[in-house]
């Protein structure tokens, strides 16, 4: 029997030769922002893009969503040209700056941005308190976007990205402004986001959130890539060794120390205490706070992560949105109307049988007029009859 093989992830992006030149008035060349990248993203990985300011990480964004033409070379996603519109519907996409619609409140910018993907205005406002929850803004809700700080504004921002539920999700500096709180919630998001098979693109200048959450890196430098691998090759530095243990008594510390003192010197070898990371104790003081319900007007705590972005795949949102609506239907069915609202039980000992002029009475109507007899005209008919055979005679 063949021996069974793991199947590959799916390339999601491939670029080849890619290059993007800018051209003045004149159609001269004025600057190469991307020379000739070669790289391929897959499925369900968590990609890094690095580099100083203009080494071409905007640009490759821009063209990635298909803003921008490629000069030359070849750039697919999804198989598929990034200008095409059914590839941009898998695409969420969080921008450097977050541009929003300073007159509609949280909740109405989610609102419009779901009705872009054509969602049902029952999935809309679900999808969109679920975001609101899970960024820390469900009680600024009806609040006007234009009136948020930056920090408020880039939780927007990530919810909007998020609305349609993409298989490729592309953030540029999606810390930006954000707090500490916010940060260790955007890593959180991507971590889970991983979890179930979706790829994401992540730029920043914050080399800590690069290191905490991705899986791979591209550094770029004068549009060329310089460095790319995974942080584990990149990072391991080859010849050192670390050992972490408890707390050692005094005596077993001794001894440690005698052995290394015997093959190394004392400047090859350091002894100190591990500490927190600044984020991990910030975190930390702030969850206290929280504990002890601590008044604050700013950005919240996000709450847990919106349901359908838990799932494992769409078709399975789809089935437990379903199973909601039936759920529901069925608990009406079922359940009985409240007493005040149903009518008083009928007593058929006691019912008559009633005439149409005596509901009318009852209702308030007049009683029809009684209708005069009619009319005999033998009698009036003789009389005419004389009158002119009487005039005829004269």
């Amino acid at each position: 029997m063949a021996e069974s093989t793991k199947k590959a992830p799916a390339i999601i992006i491939s670029s080849v030769g890619l290059v993007k030149e800018f051209r003045d008035f004149w159609n001269r060349p004025k600057a190469k922002a991307v020379n000739d990248l070669d790289f391929e993203v897959r499925e369900g990985e968590v990609l890094g893009l690095l580099g100083p300011n203009g080494s071409g990480k905007s640009t490759t964004v821009k063209m990635l969503l298909g803003l921008l033409y490629p000069t030359a070379g070849r750039l697919t996603v999804f198989g598929k040209s990034p200008r095409d519109v059914d590839t941009k519907r898998l695409i969420g996409y969080l921008p450097e700056e977050s541009y929003l619609y300073k007159y509609l409140t949280a909740y109405e910018t989610l609102d419009f941005f779901a009705s872009l993907f054509n969602l049902s205005a029952l999935e809309r406002r679900k999808r969109s308190e679920q975001l609101l929850e899970m960024v820390g803004l469900s009680h600024a809700k009806n609040r006007p976007v234009g009136e948020f700080s930056k920090g408020m504004s880039r939780r927007i921002g990530l919810a909007q990205a998020m609305i349609n539920d993409p298989s490729l999700l592309i953030l540029d500096e999606p810390t930006s402004g954000l707090d500490p709180l916010g940060c260790r919630e955007v890593k959180d998001l991507i971590h889970l986001l991983k979890k179930r098979g979706k790829t994401v693109i992540v730029t920043s200048h914050l080399l800590s959130d690069i290191e905490d959450v991705c899986d791979r890196v591209i550094i770029l430098y004068g549009g060329r890539i310089r460095a790319q691998g995974t942080l584990h090759e990149l990072l391991t530095i080859e010849g050192t060794d670390r050992i972490t243990t408890p707390q050692l008594p005094p005596e077993v510390m001794e001894k440690v120390l005698a052995i290394l003192r015997s093959s190394l010197s004392e400047d090859q070898f350091r002894i100190d205490h591990p500490r927190m990371s600044l984020e991990e104790f910030f975190l930390d003081v702030v969850n206290k706070a929280q504990s002890e319900s601590v008044e604050t007007y700013g950005a919240r705590s996000g709450g847990q992560i919106a349901d359908y972005l838990s799932h494992d795949d769409q078709e399975t949102a789809a089935k437990e949105l379903l199973q909601s609506l039936t759920g529901s239907a069925e608990k009406k069915k079922e359940e009985p109307a409240p007493m005040e609202e149903m009518p008083p039980a009928i007593d058929t000992s006691k019912l008559e049988v009633l005439s149409d002029e005596t509901l009318k009475a009852k209702a308030g109507e007049p009683p029809p007029a009684e209708e005069e007899p009619a009319m005999d005209y033998s009698e009036a008919n003789e009389k005419l009859k004389n009158i002119l055979s009487g005039s005829k005679k004269e």
